[in-house]
């Protein structure tokens, strides 16, 4: 067995034992209350009850306000849970990063649903975060530094900072002095905090959250590389379901925002951050951009970083 397919069957063990509540649940929900629609969340911030679900609550809380859909959302202990989350059919949506939508849509296990759109926008950023007085002002400057990251399947705290390390000459695996692999965003941003690595890998959103809830001094840290915009993480729902169930919710997600009775202060998007609107016209072209950055990233390098961490 190769090292992905062993790993995919730990994570696999993982999810079954991580969330047992879910698992007792069979077949697709109609998102009726007494059957609410099941929602994972990848934990981009934490996985903690008042970070990414948080984030979401208010604006799943509108859509079942405005539709009389109901929904139990949850958040997966890791990116990849929730991948097998929707493949054992234990979730009808989920809100992935473009790495782990993607790994689920080649699995048959996902359709995109919506994307946030903030400003005529729906990209974001990632971005390697360094304390303000480290010496370098490129990304050559980390040679031989150490580096903590987020989920390998995270799309912004992973795979585009170790791109842009590949871009810039750079072998992640081989020139870093370590790397740590904290499994989200806001640990990846405190081990930098502690003084536990020289830079950080996460998105701009994640940095943002932390410096406004008082869990980082911007004032202490600064940009080392920013990346190119990035797709915004789509919310995506699960091939079984009906037709008519697929197309509720499109309509949904695509006109809460003009619902009666919605506080717009609810439509909410990745890191918490109130969005314009969700648009639910979103297709694979839309993610086509990040393909070629994602692709750099393989499961050779992903498997590189994982055996580099592990070192001591």
């Amino acid at each position: 067995m190769t090292l992905s397919l062993a790993r995919r069957a730990a994570l696999a063990a993982a999810f079954l034992l991580a969330v047992p509540a879910l698992t007792e649940a069979q077949g697709i929900r109609d998102g009726s209350a007494s059957q609410p629609m099941r929602v994972m969340l990848v934990p981009a911030d934490g996985g903690t009850e008042d970070g990414t679900k948080a984030d979401f609550a208010p604006l799943f809380g509108a859509v079942t306000r405005a539709t009389g859909i109901h929904f139990d959302v949850r958040v997966g202990q890791s990116y990849s849970a929730v991948v097998e989350a929707m493949c054992a059919q234990v979730a009808e949506i989920a809100w992935f990063g473009a790495v782990s939508f993607l790994e689920a849509a080649k699995r048959g296990c996902a359709e995109l649903l919506a994307v946030d759109v903030l400003n005529g926008q729906s990209v974001y950023y990632s971005g390697i975060f360094v304390r303000a007085d480290f010496a370098g002002h490129d990304l050559a400057s980390l040679r031989g530094r150490s580096l903590a990251l987020g989920d390998v399947m995270s799309t912004s705290s992973f795979t585009y900072p170790v791109a842009m390390m590949l871009r810039a000459g750079l072998d992640p695996s081989k020139d870093l002095a370590r790397v740590r692999l904290t499994g989200s965003h806001a640990n990846a941003l405190a081990a930098l905090r502690d003084g536990l690595v020289d830079a950080a890998g996460a998105s701009f959103d994640s940095f943002e959250k932390a410096v406004r809830a008082g869990a980082l001094d911007g004032t202490r840290f600064r940009v080392l590389a920013k990346s190119e915009p990035i797709p915004n993480p789509p919310l995506a729902l699960h091939p079984a379901l009906p037709e008519e169930s697929k197309r509720r919710l499109r309509v949904a997600f695509d006109t809460v925002h003009l619902s009666e009775g919605i506080n717009r202060q609810q439509i909410r998007g990745y890191g918490g951050k109130r969005v314009d609107r969700y648009d639910a016209s979103v297709t694979l072209a839309d993610l086509r951009p990040a393909l070629e950055t994602i692709a750099l990233v393989d499961d050779r390098v992903r498997e590189a970083m994982i055996r580099r961490a592990a070192e001591r």
